[in-house]
């Protein structure tokens, strides 16, 4: 083939964020989406294939040919070049990094290869292979090789199980062939994935499929699942990939947490066999590269995985589902800061699929796309399931006020009601899960003579002890120290922890119940490869009694013998200086208090809070969203609060406090000067201005933050695209960040 490719070189810098001119080769066929290598400059680089011309207007004897292919397939499908293209503009991103999201990262430089086992075939046949034995008479193990190898080829690693090297020696005798195979690295390889039937349908459960299926056949449509907890969601979501894929069409479904991985690839393993497919962020560089060869090659037509998964290979998707849709996980925090969510929505759109987002505590920017007066770009039809399956009641729920609980004299972490109901709950045999939004053992380390608090030395936060090795944590920079025992501004003895953490909460279930096993989970319990998967087995097996646990043990979960939640501080989230916190909060309650009673024993939720009369607390323990989304959707509007305005922010850092401080006031003033120069900017723009970051150092760096806020119109995207370039110019000593409604204001 000659002509010429258009090739964007893998290499992120805007210098270099266009198309190059390369000859192809005669005798070298390409198309677009293949990766190649390529020479730049003084060096070779990979690059990607973004067209093919079989003209140029440049002068044929400067173009350097390519190189050499990489894969003899496009790593990259066509639409995901569009795909790329599109977050390019929408991300304020380098083409490159949209690409870089389609393929796993360790193909890049050749980091990671298909995995191959020698395989051994038997050449000798009928009066041969008798001569064969005849001639290792005196060999009885390479004799045990041979009829082993007469039932058909066998990995030679096998073989040698039999006889170390016999397979090896009798190739040498031409009598065996030994040739290189592929095979696949598997994850969760453990789980059965053995069949299991369909169970029957809830009413509202098949109009939501019937619903979404007709949508499917009619080219497409956008949807809102808003269930109760235990609703049978993830039915509905099987039933609809199952319609889709009768059609000939694939499937992706996202989940916000690698703990729920393990379990949604049991039930879809169950139902789809070798169909399903798993990407995640916690699986070995060998996994994600089989699996992605595996969507690629159309091996599996469903994709089950975290974020990234939205952009796994699927040629032709019918339905992509993001289930627990209010999660913030969806939003990358690295560069391209994608929503995952937005890219579900645009892949649906492209193809003519089905987006389907779900959740019993959907956040209030997507339910207000769901309700009447949303224009037709933005609107979603909301399908909703108010019923648990088989009838089954939501969880009784009794809050706590733990202020009369000092009054009685309780100092304990754990009010009365709670530790009665644990103790009915493990004297019946059942198993309860004890949630607290936050790891570790105390919250902070304080001197109650002077005030002192201990914090980082890098980070503008207090550390956090941890019991199990005796350390303080920073949880932003990983730091750690010895706590002191004297304070290092008074010299004062009187040093305490204070607050509650996941280690002092399994402490204390530990000493009130020594015959209870307990499990913990959080960050630290769940650094290791497969680890929240043991944790979670272990737990559904019964090998523990008792489950602790952070926020990633709030929702998907489904353990039939549990019958108790105990909230153990409801409100450590509720008054966080973030707009969202009372939405969070009551999400965190809801949705860990559905972990309770999903089988065929009652289920009760113990919610301990300083501040029961709170509008989120109290309609968190009725799992009442409709109304607690009216009221917090006019909060919202009086103190203009996204969705209503947009928020966005030019977060400098630098490790100097002065230069920090004097980039920020200079991009202050170009956004001045920016916004001036359009009257309508200016008028939409409520507050803007430069001044230290909440966290006002972070990994040993100053930060000074250029925070605006505006109005929800057109202009606030033509102001966030100007400040897009003021995030690029080049700041000596600093670096700037633009956050978009961040999920977090720190």
């Amino acid at each position: 083939m000659s002509g010429f490719a258009e090739i964007i070189v893998d290499l992120s810098s805007e210098q270099v964020d266009r198309l190059f001119t390369y000859r192809i080769p005669d005798g070298l066929t390409l198309v677009p989406g293949q990766r190649v290598e390529v020479p730049f400059r003084t060096k070779s680089l990979e690059g990607f294939v973004i067209a093919i011309r079989e003209t140029t207007e440049l002068d044929e004897k400067i173009i350097r040919p390519v190189l050499r292919v990489l894969e003899d397939y496009p790593a990259i499908l066509p639409e995901m070049i569009e795909l790329a293209r599109w977050m390019q503009k929408k991300y304020h991103c380098n083409l490159v990094d949209g690409l870089r999201q389609m393929i796993p990262a360790q193909m890049r430089g050749g980091r990671v290869r298909e995995k191959t086992v020698e395989i051994a075939r038997l050449l000798a046949e009928g009066d041969a292979f008798e001569q064969a034995l005849a001639a290792n008479a005196r060999a009885p193990k390479r004799q045990e090789v041979l009829r082993t190898l007469a039932e058909g080829p066998k990995p030679v690693p096998f073989l040698n199980m039999i006889a170390p090297g016999a397979a090896k020696k009798l190739a040498s005798m031409g009598l065996v062939e030994i040739v290189p195979d592929g095979v696949r690295r598997t994850p969760y390889a453990d789980l059965s994935g053995s069949t299991a039937p369909d169970p029957e349908l809830m009413p509202e459960q098949a109009d939501a499929v019937e619903r979404v299926n007709a949508a499917l056949d009619a080219g497409g449509g956008r949807f809102l699942l808003h269930g109760v907890t235990g609703s049978g969601k993830t039915e509905v979501y099987i039933r609809a990939i199952r319609h889709a894929m009768a059609s000939g069409r694939g499937a992706i479904i996202l989940v916000p947490e690698i703990s729920l991985t393990p379990q949604m690839v049991d039930w879809f393993r169950r139902r789809f066999g070798a169909d399903a497919a798993v990407l995640h962020s916690r699986l070995s560089a060998g996994e994600r590269f089989d699996e992605w060869q595996r969507i690629r090659s159309g091996e599996a037509r469903v994709v089950i995985g975290a974020r990234s998964a939205v952009f796994a290979p699927i040629e032709n998707p019918g339905i992509i589902i993001v289930d627990e849709e209010h999660e913030s996980s969806y939003v990358s925090d690295k560069r391209p800061r994608y929503d995952a969510r937005d890219v579900a929505r645009w892949r649906c759109d492209y193809h003519g699929a089905v987006l389907l987002l779900g959740s019993a505590t959907p956040s209030i920017a997507t339910y207000m796309k769901a309700m009447p007066g949303v224009r037709p770009v933005n609107r979603l039809e909301l399908i909703e399931m108010n019923e648990r399956v088989k009838g089954r009641a939501l969880p009784e729920v009794e809050i706590v006020d733990m202020r009369d609980e000092l009054v009685k004299g309780n100092r304990s972490i754990f009010s009365a009601a709670l530790v009665g109901a644990l103790q009915e709950c493990l004297a019946e045999g059942h198993q309860a899960i004890l949630f607290i939004n936050r790891r570790g053992y105390s919250t902070f380390v304080s001197c109650r003579a002077c005030g002192y608090v201990e914090k980082c030395s890098q980070c503008d936060v207090s550390m956090t002890f941890h019991q199990s090795d005796g350390m303080l944590h920073c949880h932003y920079c990983g730091d750690m120290r010895l706590p002191p025992k004297v304070c290092p501004q008074c010299g004062s003895r009187f040093i305490k922890y204070f607050g509650t953490g996941t280690q002092k909460v399994e402490e204390e279930v530990s000493k009130l119940f020594p015959q209870a096993a307990v499990l913990r989970m959080d960050i630290d319990t769940t650094g290791g490869k497969d680890a929240h998967e043991r944790i979670l087995s272990a737990f559904r097996r019964g090998e523990a009694q008792v489950l602790v646990g952070t926020q990633m043990i709030a929702k998907g979960l489904d353990f039939p013998n549990v019958t108790l939640v105990g909230v153990v501080a409801a409100d450590l989230s509720l008054h966080v200086p973030d707009y969202r916190s009372v939405e969070r909060t009551f999400q965190l309650i809801t949705q860990v208090a559905g972990r309770a009673g999903r089988a065929e024993y009652p289920g009760k939720v113990i919610l301990q809070t300083y501040d029961p009369e709170h509008y989120g607390i109290v309609l968190a323990a009725k799992q009442d969203y409709r109304a607690f989304y009216f009221k917090e959707e006019t909060m919202r509007r009086r103190g203009l609060y996204p969705p209503f305005t947009v928020l966005a922010r030019l977060l400098v850092s630098s490790r100097s406090e002065e230069t920090a401080r004097s980039v920020a006031k200079a991009l202050e003033a170009q956004l001045n000067q920016m916004l001036d120069s359009r009257a309508d900017w200016r008028r939409d723009v409520i507050q803007m201005r430069a001044l230290e970051a909440p966290l006002k150092t972070l990994r040993g760096e100053a930060r000074w933050q250029v925070f605006i806020k505006m109005y929800a119109r057109s202009s606030a995207d033509e102001v966030i695209s100007q400040m897009e370039l003021l995030e690029r110019q080049p700041f000596e000593g600093a670096r700037v960040e633009l956050e978009v409604n961040p999920s977090a204001m720190l």
